[in-house]
């Protein structure tokens, strides 16, 4: 294959909730990335069950990984387990959002 796991998540960096303005990798809502020889399987979470935009970005990842792998299929499931908190964000994230005293 000629991706990695790298050109993926740079692919996600590329996706935003329209309410925050974060990356789905830096908030934290991506848990996994697994490449295999049948697919790739991407891991997502939301902050909430009740998120509005859950089925359009998880579409929007899916999009963004699969410019990333070409002909290769990409699944991107939906997960609740471990629950997102805070602690999930990167540093670039807290400091977008103020959220740098936070103690996280």
């Amino acid at each position: 294959m000629s991706f990695s796991k790298d050109d993926i998540i740079a692919a996600l960096k590329t996706v935003f909730d329209p309410e925050i303005p974060v990356n789905v990798w830096d908030m934290g809502l991506i848990y996994d990335i697994d490449i295999a020889q049948t697919g790739v399987v991407i891991k997502m979470t939301f902050t909430s069950p009740t998120c509005p935009m859950m089925e359009e970005l998880m579409s929007q990842v899916q999009n963004a990984a699969q410019g990333v792998v070409g002909d290769v299929p990409v699944q991107v499931e939906l997960v609740w387990d471990p629950p997102w908190d805070l602690s999930r964000m990167s540093d670039e994230a807290r400091i977008e959002l103020d959220l740098v005293n936070e103690g996280w």
